[in-house]
């Protein structure tokens, strides 16, 4: 896995919030962790909050590269992570999520609230309208989006969405594992 991870740049996804289960911070961690483990340059909102300054945290403990891409809103808020050796500043969430498929190999989706959702669905309609090629997957945290894939399975059954184009979507229940299926993908 380190092999074909070393120097890939990923997109994460995730809550500005940490979520009521320690569960979702500490996988967070874990996978902040293996990315710097790996090689692997995270690339996600740049702010300094929940389950993104966790993940930032844990990158950047590890001594990994991290790359911030916000809205200047955002940073005019006060959200922007400090330690960040590279934020990109960039007009609108439109510009954020543009420049962060950009920057990417692959995307991963955390927990998170509906910005997470808005993101990993602009990627995978992306993907579907191949726009980019890249591997689109969700980190499946304590069963958090069970309820997300019984829907996409509905909208297969129902004519909505093709089994090829639900099958965009990677997903796994541990950073290790995820990260495997991403090494195995690009």
């Amino acid at each position: 896995m380190t092999v074909a991870l070393k120097g890939k740049q990923l997109a994460v996804y995730c809550g500005s919030r940490s979520g009521d289960l320690r569960c979702y911070s500490q996988e967070a961690i874990a996978l902040g962790t293996l990315m710097a483990r790996y090689g692997v340059t995270l690339i996600y909102g740049g702010a300094r909050l929940g389950l993104m300054g966790a993940l930032a945290d844990a990158v950047l403990a590890g001594g990994g590269d991290v790359i911030g891409v916000i809205p200047e809103s955002m940073v005019k808020s006060g959200v922007a992570h400090s330690n960040l050796k590279r934020l990109e500043i960039v007009a609108s969430m439109h510009e954020r999520k543009s420049r962060m498929i950009a920057l990417a190999h692959g995307m991963i989706a955390l927990p998170g609230g509906f910005g997470t959702m808005e993101e990993l669905f602009e990627a995978l309609a992306w993907s579907q309208l191949r726009l980019h090629t890249k591997p689109v997957c969700l980190l499946n945290v304590n069963h958090y989006f069970d309820g997300l894939l019984s829907f996409l399975d509905r909208s297969v059954e129902e004519g909505f969405v093709s089994i090829k184009h639900r099958r965009l979507l990677l997903e796994a229940q541990t950073s290790a594992d995820l990260l495997t299926h991403l090494s195995e993908s690009l």
